[in-house]
């Protein structure tokens, strides 16, 4: 399933386009992306953020995670996934990821 147009964002990488979107959670946010036009696999990336927690705190925001998403950190998102084995012509279920530092390092599951 793709990702809605209205809420995602594209970029394009060597010549290949992404959409990417953020959804807001309680604590962290999940970016989630695929390849444009294809119905292969998604990445599903957690980082930690307060973000939502902003307007709760205002205006003592000064010790707040106010991490946020950019075109910038899409693109190393991206790149270090595929380095990471994401192959997002191909189907299947998302791969999981968590992002911190600029970094990626794969999600530890919960058996």
């Amino acid at each position: 399933m793709a990702l809605p147009k209205k809420k995602s964002r594209s970029i394009t990488l060597e010549s290949i386009k992404y959409t990417w979107l953020v959804s807001p959670n309680d604590g962290y946010n999940v970016f989630v992306a695929q390849q444009a036009d294809c119905q292969g696999s998604k990445i599903e990336v957690y980082f930690e953020t307060d973000v939502n927690a902003y307007w709760v705190a205002f205006p003592q925001v000064s010790q707040l995670n106010l991490q946020l998403i950019k075109p910038r950190e899409a693109a190393l998102i991206i790149l270090q996934a595929q380095q990471l084995g994401w192959e997002p012509e191909k189907g299947g279920k998302p791969l999981s990821y968590d992002w911190a530092g600029e970094r990626l390092t794969p999600r530890k599951t919960i058996s």
